[in-house]
């Protein structure tokens, strides 16, 4: 960065201290190159004028220009308001201001001309607008603003406070620009990518970014910076892959042995899928190649990646090695042992569940097996990878819904084997969208389980209003007449876990009154309580000795009772489109008909009947995974890798998936062609790849 983008922020003309500590703590800009890059969200086209008297409810934003007429102070003390009041020659409309009005009504003069941008406001059936952006203009008549499209940046109301909103922050942006030159901003692409894509250069799209002539200019400078952003998060995953390919080497399992033989030829007792065993021949190439094997597999809730964990674990054992299996929670942990432990014993192999609950000498057992290599299969949780766990050839770990475990405890697995790091197979019942899979999971090979094993039936979902609740009341005894049991599930959001426990409570109460022991009985269990009470009160549901489970989100993974074929999610509304799939992903395990319904209120937000909808139309948890990223973005998604590689300030990864697809593709072929980057033409890249990945080493190489 230049000397002058360097500058502390404090130095430009019209900041001094006090807004450049503001500045530092609401928005992290510290410098000029910081103000550079604090980019715009949106821009107004000064161009469009609506006449006062065309106003309607289809407008939610306006731009007027008119008279200011009069203007006057109303209330007292905290009530205390300007309104001004501005007429166009069409009609009038009343402008207010709760804050700064003293400021203001300094600053106006009546008699003036003023173009006025802002947010409607109705009352008693009046128009007016809060706070709007205001700038004097000579005359009525003067038929061109004083820009086209005027930037609008993001501020905070601490920085309003001192000037700083959008107009504010666009002054002093609009000053720098100026002074910047193209030795400032030097080029980051190479000149044959630039040919290529016929982008303009950083310096022409830093400039058009904030100040366009027009709206062709403004997505010019768009497409290079978003292009930029997408490219170069794409250019460090890639070589990464290559880099971790050509360097990190891998045991070879030459071997489909006995125990594989075995399992699938006298053990296993369905047919495998198409998809399972599609993905079973991908993780055997990576197996064979004597490279290390980072995989990403998904699959959805109930598609078979357990069956597929199996097998890859067999493959390990085949070649005389150890391989483990780690899950976040204890239940899900056990959930995967319970599965496992019965086949492993019919094929002689001895396995281990090790969690923070296995204490004493039942541990010390175990630890003392594993580094001897007496134990075949470990599964287990975090307790997996504490230190005083040693395998003595761990060849494979297989990692499940691997986004709860952090960066540092995935090195840890890494270090459990030498001399070579052991093959990595991460899973997860998340769905993941085509867009976030390439954003942040490029530099792991992924693999899908599309398909479900023959025989599953989709889960029938509802929707009821609470006009309905004694028709749920109904289905619920009709399943449980039929010796099935029910999940009742309540929301609990951590910022008021209070009055969610009083709301689990009180719908504990209802159901107590509506199904009363001793011809029913109800489970409950919720993140409050202590562990052993909480694994007391699943398995008692588990063994069926309860009918109905009240539950909050604690089941979401873990729990899996093939008789349980009806769920009720109180307050669906509240719930977001991953939560409510993985949720009804807990019914529908037998394989009989199961029902979801989705109980909700009577007012609905847009988006929550957009989820609701969603749910109700599809099982697919990939379709679902999709309207999720739409509906909230990448930021929110569970299941997103925990990576700082993804630094996006323009890029979407729901609108522009088609420029990350092109960036992706391009940064294969320029790998493919230069994997260390080392002919001239791509000397800008490399830079980028030494200077911001240093930033970003550690263990990126860990999935």
């Amino acid at each position: 960065m230049s000397k002058l983008l360097n500058t502390p922020i404090e130095y430009l003309k019209g900041v001094g201290p006090a807004k450049a500590k503001a500045l530092r703590k609401d928005l992290n800009i510290n410098t000029f190159g910081d103000l550079v890059e604090h980019f715009p969200f949106r821009y107004i086209d000064k161009t469009v004028i609506l006449p006062i008297n065309r106003i309607s409810d289809a407008h939610s934003e306006v731009q007027i220009k008119g008279k200011l007429m009069r203007f006057s102070h109303e209330g007292t003390g905290r009530a205390k308001r300007l309104k001004a009041t501005i007429h166009d020659g069409t009609g009038s409309i009343e402008l207010i201001w709760f804050q700064g009005a003293s400021w203001m009504q300094n600053w106006l003069e009546q008699g003036k001309t003023y173009l006025v941008y802002g947010k409607l406001q109705k009352f008693r059936n009046r128009y007016s607008i809060p706070h709007p952006e205001i700038e004097a203009v000579p005359s009525l008549t003067q038929a061109t603003p004083l820009s086209s499209l005027a930037p609008m940046y993001p501020s905070t109301d601490s920085l309003r406070k001192k000037g700083l909103d959008a107009k504010g922050l666009r002054r002093l942006t609009k000053a720098l620009i100026e002074q910047i030159q193209p030795t400032d901003i030097p080029e980051t692409l190479p000149q044959y990518l630039l040919d290529k894509t016929k982008l303009i250069s950083r310096f022409d799209a830093i400039k058009k970014i904030h100040f366009p002539a027009s709206t062709t200019e403004k997505n010019q400078a768009l497409n290079r910076l978003k292009f930029e952003e997408l490219f170069f998060a794409q250019l460090r995953a890639v070589h990464r892959k290559f880099k971790n390919y050509r360097e990190i080497p891998g045991y070879r399992f030459d071997v489909i042995g006995d125990k594989f033989n075995q399992y699938y030829n006298d053990i296993l007792t369905f047919d495998l899928t198409g998809a399972q065993k599609r993905v079973l021949k991908e993780i055997r190439a990576d197996l064979k190649k004597g490279r290390h094997m980072n995989r990403l597999l998904q699959g959805d809730v109930g598609s078979g990646k357990t069956v597929v964990a199996l097998m890859s674990i067999l493959m390990a054992i085949d070649n005389g090695y150890q391989a483990c299996m780690i899950a976040p929670t204890e239940i899900l942990a056990m959930q995967h042992f319970t599965g496992i432990e019965e086949d492993a014993k019919k094929l002689g192999l001895q396995i281990a569940f090790l969690a923070g609950s296995v204490k004493g000498k039942k541990r010390a057992k175990i630890l003392e097996a594993l580094s001897l290599g007496q134990i075949d299969i470990l599964i287990g949780t975090h307790a997996v990878l504490e230190e005083p766990v040693v395998f003595k050839n761990l060849g494979l770990a297989i990692t499940d819904e691997q986004h709860r475990f952090g960066v540092e405890q995935r090195s840890k697995l890494w270090r459990k084997s030498k001399p070579n790091p052991p093959h990595i197979l991460v899973m997860t019942a998340t769905p993941i969208p085509r867009t976030l899979s390439m954003a942040f999971y490029g530099d792991l090979d992924v693999s899908k389980i599309d398909e479900m094993p023959p025989g599953r039936q989709p889960v029938e979902t509802i929707h009821f209003s609470e006009s309905k609740r004694l028709r749920a009341y109904g289905i619920m005894k009709e399943e449980i007449a039929k010796g099935r049991q029910v999940y009742v599930v309540f929301p609990m959001i951590e910022e008021n876990e209070d009055l969610d426990l009083q709301n689990l409570q009180r719908g504990f109460d209802l159901l107590s009154n509506e199904f009363p022991r001793p011809q029913y009985d109800i489970s409950v269990v919720h993140g409050k309580m202590k562990a052993k009470d909480k694994d007391y009160e699943m398995q008692r549901f588990v063994e069926r000795k309860t009918q109905i489970m009240v539950a909050t989100t604690v089941i979401e993974v873990g729990v899996n009772v093939p008789n349980a074929t009806l769920m009720i999610i109180e307050n669906a509304n509240r719930f977001g489109l991953s939560q409510l799939h993985q949720l009804r992903g807990r019914v529908g395990r037998g394989g009989g008909h199961s029902m979801c319904i989705l109980m909700t209120g009577y007012k609905l937000s847009k988006e929550a009947k957009i989820r609701i909808k969603t749910m109700t139309e599809t099982n697919d948890g990939f379709v679902i995974a999709e309207a999720d990223l739409k509906l909230r973005g990448p930021g929110d998604m569970e299941g997103t890798r925990q990576s700082g590689d993804l630094n996006l300030k323009l890029a979407s990864l729901v609108e522009d998936e088609k420029i990350l697809a092109f960036a992706r593709k391009l940064a294969i072929l320029i790998i493919e062609k230069d994997p260390q980057l080392i002919l001239n033409e791509n000397a800008l890249l490399r830079k980028h790849i030494q200077t911001i990945g240093r930033k970003a080493q550690g263990w990126s190489h860990i999935s």
